[in-house]
């Protein structure tokens, strides 16, 4: 077997060869903090193409769609800085619009501070029920849906956010655990709730009040200046990893050893190819639930589609869950005088496996688009496309934090520093992945310096 070294270079340090698996954006965060440090890393991805979950297409007509939607609204100074620096200050800089859709009613975001309008018999029952809630006894909460109990009432957490989790995790909320939340569920006050039910115009309160998102390139574009700063090899499919021998073995028939690994492969793939893995943490690793999504894009021959940059779908009986609009994020994403739309379909392999063909989600995503009003029957659909993406979203059951740290300790003890929203398996937005990557990267350089 001839092993390949991994160039690395130290300016006035030892040389280190890092080996940095996927090239979304945690890898990109590795490859920078590398970069920093004088390592010029080796980037493997298994794809054509660069950009893991933050890949973005183009394709002929002036078409642009990224991998479902992906914005900036990072708070963090260094972050908006180094990402603007990439795509030379050429951003688009957006107020962002988030509504519902809920049996006929378009509701703007978050619903419960947006009740005006809706049939008075459920309003009722929601203030009632959400006062009631607040003069309970503070109780442990075990499970997501007890969360949702607790913070709006019965009859709002049955009617939205319970409806919403089996269309998005696809499973119950009392199968999940609390620990993603974080932001992105407002905690509204009675006053607030009082006012939305009243008023027809409410203060905005989404966790995410403004975002950038490149001019030109998809939101791939933040990712070429980081990229740059590793050896980029595409077309590498992982199949094992000795972390004894400190090599790695692809399909290709390349193996390469390294000093330190970073990997932002999801923990389900990663655990069967590592050599030595206990059984029990392959077992951890299998019982990770995750979704795959199904996302059907069109392009339109009008723009003025949805005056929302997403929407979310309560209804069990629409096909997709929510929808996002490429074209509102920047006009060079479609051609002049067009409209773009991103529709998600959630799956699992573990609580609603795929019963079709990904093709086969087209016509009932339209279908269900023009029953809410999105389309018209006369719009010409100009360009359609369906990306199949195997690991969307981390599903967080019950089960899934022990089995979560379980994997982590061993991968720690292995020296294999994983990252990103699929290795730290976390619910985690594209700026903190960046910084996990970054953190993952500073633990195998120190690692490989002690050796």
């Amino acid at each position: 077997m001839v092993v390949q070294r991994i160039s690395g270079s130290g300016d006035g340090h030892p040389v280190k060869e890092i080996a940095i698996l996927g090239s979304g954006m945690a890898g990109c965060g590795a490859a920078y903090r590398l970069h920093q440090q004088g390592v010029r890393p080796v980037m493997y991805d298994m794809h054509d193409h660069y950009g893991g979950h933050t890949a973005s297409y183009e394709f002929s007509g002036g078409w642009l769609f990224d991998e479902g939607p992906h914005v900036s609204f990072t708070q963090e100074k260094r972050l908006q800085d180094l990402f603007a620096a990439n795509i030379g200050g050429r951003y688009e800089t957006l107020s962002t619009r988030v509504n519902n859709h809920w049996k006929g009613h378009w509701i703007k975001h978050p619903a419960q501070c947006n009740l005006h309008g809706l049939p008075t018999d459920l309003v009722t029952r929601v203030l009632v029920d959400f006062i009631a809630a607040q003069q309970r006894p503070e109780a442990p909460v075990t499970n997501y849906e007890e969360w949702l109990r607790a913070s709006y009432g019965d009859v709002f957490a049955e009617t939205f956010p319970m409806q919403y989790t089996v269309k998005y995790h696809t499973t119950a909320a009392a199968n999940m655990n609390t620990d993603w939340i974080g932001p992105r569920l407002y905690r509204a006050s009675l006053e607030e709730i009082l006012r939305g039910a009243l008023a027809p115009a409410t203060a905005d309160v989404h966790y995410i009040s403004h975002f950038r998102y490149p001019s030109r390139g998809g939101f791939k574009a933040y990712l070429e200046a980081f990229v740059a700063m590793a050896d980029l090899r595409l077309g590498h499919r992982l199949v094992r990893i000795d972390p004894r021998a400190r090599t790695l073995h692809f399909a290709n028939g390349v193996t390469a050893g390294y000093d330190g690994v970073v990997s932002s492969i999801p923990l389900p793939e990663l655990v069967p190819l590592v050599a030595g893995a206990p059984a029990a943490v392959r077992e951890a690793a299998a019982s990770l639930a995750c979704t795959e999504a199904v996302i059907v894009c069109l392009g339109v021959d009008r723009p003025d589609l949805i005056d929302a940059h997403w929407t979310y779908f309560y209804d069990q009986d629409y096909f997709f869950t929510r929808l996002s609009t490429p074209h509102l994020q920047s006009p060079h994403n479609v051609p002049p005088g067009c409209g773009s739309l991103q529709a998600e379909c959630y799956y699992s392999r573990k609580y609603r496996p795929l019963d079709r063909k990904p093709a086969d989600c087209t016509e009932p995503v339209i279908r269900d688009l023009i029953r809410c009003g999105v389309l018209r029957e006369s719009d010409r659909i100009l360009f359609r496309h369906v990306m199949h993406i195997p690991y969307a979203n981390v599903i967080f059951d019950l089960d899934s934090g022990p089995a979560t740290r379980l994997v982590h300790d061993w991968l720690d003890e292995a020296g294999i520093r994983y990252c990103g929203r699929y290795g730290d398996w976390a619910y985690i937005w594209t700026d903190q992945s960046f910084v996990s990557g970054e953190n993952a990267a500073q633990k195998a350089l120190d690692g490989a310096a002690g050796r």
